[in-house]
């Protein structure tokens, strides 16, 4: 993480409720109780050296600051937040509807992960939770002002009865006012009661409405379901015209390259133009479905042994590329220190980051990450196997957690990791072609 990093172009500001910002305040502070010492913004040095008592209490408003302006730090917190509430972030990236979620953690996580549109989901989120306090703020403004009423008229019925005391030979009068006085504090404390049953009122009110808008959104569930079921069944209706398509093509002998890549880009068209009329987010389409017309696979072992492959295969919408890191480094440039092997490697990838859009992780051999390791490159994802495990375990883990249909590209020569991740459904590139695109 740099903590020197800015947001590629200005946002503008975004008011923030007091609630959310004294979340995001105590979250920050957290985070950055636990950041190394090397990736501490240095407006916050002095902040993070405090207890964590103090951190939140002292440091808030250099920590806001730092929030605003240091878009590492923020993607620190950011990544503290994605560990906590995966699904509310996921939520927020495909853009779903969120009536039953609590709209202040709505507008902290659209904050810190700042999805599309994340300005707009803080101040709707801020707006929700202003609607939601106003009954209570307004049965809570009728309490108190019934109550101070209450305490004047307890305060004048004790001057009363002082007053009565001293005009022991008068008592008529003053018992005909003290029993005025009783019988209008009888009045205002039945007021009093009916205002407390009226906020209880507006309270159960407000929660049958979030009953209501949670069943909504689990009725929206259900048909985003159904949906994605049927374009799941027209990708394969798609995928069986595309086999019928290469049958002919190889019993008449007579079609020739162009005319198959035609037939499957108007296949391709023709699916997206069904996604696009059945109004679905952009994360349920399958990248992985096209690979197969990119000609990368030509004997379906999902493997690629050229350098030209790769790049196609980097060029499939949200590939994620995982390199075997000092299976590549042994590889090319052996001979050089672990740290000096790691940093060339790390460097390499940043350029194939910045050209491709990929995602990229490198998995190294080692437990805990080392101490003199710099930071990596923005954009390259350095891991590290636990004391009880190997990389190739690792890198393993890393399949795994990818949902089915994203591209995953595995780099290693190591023929075990190469069964193992192809039978997950991965690609596979051998450490050499990686070297020979990475120059």
């Amino acid at each position: 993480m740099s903590t020197a990093a800015q947001d590629p172009a200005p946002v503008a500001a975004t008011a923030l409720v007091e609630p959310v910002r004294q979340r995001l305040l105590q979250l920050a502070a957290d985070v950055l109780g636990r950041l190394p010492v090397e990736q501490v913004p240095p407006s916050l040095r002095a902040v993070a050296r405090f207890t964590p008592a103090k951190r939140h209490r002292l440091g808030g408003v250099p920590i806001a600051a730092a929030l605003d302006a240091d878009a590492g730090f923020r993607s620190a917190v950011a990544d503290a937040v994605r560990a906590a509430s995966p699904e509310l972030v996921a939520a927020l990236q495909d853009g779903a509807e969120l009536a039953a979620t609590d709209p202040l953690d709505v507008a902290v996580v659209a904050f810190l992960t700042r999805p599309e549109g994340w300005a707009q989901t803080v101040a709707n989120a801020a707006q929700q939770w202003l609607v939601g306090q106003a009954p209570k703020e307004a049965a809570a403004g009728e309490t108190a002002r019934l109550r101070a009423e209450l305490t004047e008229l307890r305060a004048r019925l004790r001057a009363a009865e002082a007053r009565g005391r001293e005009r022991a030979k008068a008592p008529a009068d003053d018992n005909a006012e003290l029993a005025r006085l009783t019988r209008e504090l009888r009045i205002r404390t039945g007021e009093l009661r009916a205002a407390q049953r009226a906020r209880d009122e507006a309270l159960e009110t407000v929660a049958a409405q979030r009953s209501a808008a949670a069943t909504a959104a689990a009725e929206h569930e259900v048909e985003l379901v159904q949906l994605r079921a049927r374009v799941a069944e027209l990708d394969q209706v798609a995928q069986d015209a595309r086999a019928g398509s290469r049958r002919a093509a190889r019993m008449e002998r007579e079609l020739d390259d162009a005319r198959v890549r035609m037939l499957i880009d108007t296949l391709a068209d023709a699916a997206a133009g069904l996604r696009r009329e059945l109004a679905l987010p952009a994360s349920t389409l399958r990248p992985a479905d096209a690979v197969e017309g990119t000609g990368g696979d030509t004997d379906g072992r999902r493997s690629v042994d050229d350098a030209a492959g790769l790049e196609r295969l980097l060029g499939l919408p949200q590939a994620h590329l995982i390199v075997d890191g000092y299976n590549v480094t042994k590889s090319g440039y052996g001979e050089l220190p672990l740290v000096d092997q790691r940093n060339r490697l790390t460097a390499a990838l940043a350029t194939v980051r910045g050209r491709s859009g990929v995602e990229v992780t490198v998995a190294f051999d080692g437990g805990p990450r080392p101490a003199a390791q710099p930071r990596a490159p923005r954009g390259v994802r350095v891991l590290f196997s636990a004391q009880d495990e190997i990389a190739d375990d690792l890198i393993r883990r890393l399949v795994a957690a990818e949902p089915p249909g994203r591209p995953v590209i595995v780099v290693t020569s190591d023929q075990q990791i190469v069964t193992d991740v192809r039978a997950a459904g991965a690609w596979t590139v051998p450490s050499a072609v990686l070297l020979a695109l990475l120059g």
